[in-house]
């Protein structure tokens, strides 16, 4: 990529480590400290070079149907700028480069291979680790990272949904779900940063290789430990065949003897009062069922009358909410259609594109 006569002049003592080319002229451009963007001269527009810092409080991704636009917030200030939404994957990867070096969470000489955004969740792989944020903004402060140097096992689990990306850092599973239209991506990229990192060229042989390093550190651990046996000598408060005892015979024979007693003394009585009970509920109900069925016959004929008004009234009430739902739709979309006419005009005077 040529660099611009703009673009040397404000390097200073630094050079351009990456580009990234957005057509028409115009490119972007990283150095160890700065991201600079280049603008050709347009027909609203003078040539000139924008300056993006890489102490970055936050930064932020904005995704248009054309265009994406960067917000880059400092301290002091936030300073926006915008590419072609073709060019935004290649852009950010080259943002995140500067930002993630700036912050110590890589090495100088590290740049990342790949960026994937999926709703709130960032993934940023470079060529010794993986690093993963959650929020609403693209890069904070708070995330996590797995170095490959930590790495005991990587395996990929897929589901109907989504793909799991199983990291095992030091024996334990960090889990990192991705939309199976796009896991077949991530799993190339995380494969082909950690096979060059461990020099490796399967799946197979890293886990090989990183579980002989694994199992190594494990025997030093063990070489070096107390000669103490903690659980050497201890005997349980409550024995295995005590404790089968006790569920599968149950209460001794005396308790239980005495208790079959009284509660056969108990069923007797019950019996003789239930008796009596329904006796006296058989009078009662022969007495009403007369005037029950008078009842009855009248409030049936009293509820299809009432129902069927009640229906020819939900059918009307159904009908005008179909019209109205009908023309509301119709309305938001024109909104809708105004809205996005209006915007890509402003986007376009402002970029002079």
């Amino acid at each position: 990529m040529e660099i611009p006569d703009l673009v040397r002049d404000a390097l200073g003592d630094e050079d351009v480590e990456l580009g990234v080319n957005l057509g028409d002229e115009d490119v972007v451009c990283l150095t160890p400290t700065r991201t600079l963007l280049y603008r050709a001269e347009g027909l609203l527009s003078d040539e000139k070079v924008q300056e993006f810092p890489h102490d970055v409080e936050w930064l932020d991704v904005d995704e248009g149907r054309r265009k994406t636009k960067f917000v880059l917030e400092y301290v002091e200030n936030t300073r926006k700028f915008g590419v072609p939404s073709n060019r935004d994957g290649a852009v950010l990867e080259l943002l995140l480069t500067g930002i993630l070096r700036a912050d110590g969470v890589t090495d100088p000489d590290e740049s990342v291979a790949g960026a994937f955004r999926f709703s709130e969740l960032v993934l940023i792989v470079t060529d010794k680790r993986v690093v993963r944020h959650i929020g609403s903004a693209v890069w904070t402060e708070d995330y996590e990272e797995y170095p490959f140097s930590d790495l005991t096992d990587l395996s990929f689990e897929q589901g109907n949904v989504a793909t799991e990306v199983v990291l095992e850092i030091d024996g334990r599973p960090k889990r990192i779900k991705t939309p199976n239209e796009q896991s077949r991506k991530v799993q190339q990229v995380v494969e082909d940063a950690v096979f060059d990192f461990y020099d490796v060229g399967s799946l197979e042989e890293l886990n090989a290789t990183i579980g002989v390093e694994e199992s190594e550190k494990a025997d030093d651990g063990d070489a070096g430990g107390s000669d103490i046996d903690i659980g050497g000598g201890i005997d349980p408060l409550v024995s295995d065949d005590e404790e089968r005892s006790a569920s599968i015979d149950g209460p001794t024979a005396s308790g239980s003897s005495e208790a079959a007693t009284q509660a056969e003394s108990q069923s007797r009585s019950g019996d003789d009062s239930d008796a009596a009970s329904e006796s006296t509920g058989r009078q009662e109900r022969s007495a009403d069922a007369g005037g029950s069925r008078s009842s009855a016959t009248e409030t049936t004929t009293r509820s299809r009358q009432s129902g069927a008004a009640s229906q020819r009234d939900l059918d009307a009430v159904e009908s005008q909410l179909a019209e109205l739902t009908t023309a509301v739709e119709r309305h938001n979309e024109l909104l809708e259609r105004q809205q996005r006419t209006i915007k890509q005009l402003i986007e376009e005077l402002r970029e002079g594109r």
